[in-house]
């Protein structure tokens, strides 16, 4: 599992988006989100580049944790 530090995550809309955001480029992905600890872990064949991608096309600031 790749787990990334994301800012800006708040609220419930925030998990939806991140998560609907990366099952749109791999609908078998895995996401898990901890607000609390402003991280984003996922299990997919994505590499760390397009979900760091795709998580920024959503307006959070991503980077590796």
């Amino acid at each position: 599992m790749q787990v990334f530090n994301v800012q800006g995550m708040s609220c419930g809309h925030c998990v939806k988006a991140i998560t609907q955001a990366l099952q749109a480029k791999d609908p078998a992905a895995s996401v898990r989100v901890d607000l609390a600890a402003k991280e984003v872990g996922v299990e997919s064949a994505l590499s760390a580049e397009q979900v760091i991608a795709a998580i920024t096309e959503e307006g959070y600031n991503v980077k590796l944790a």
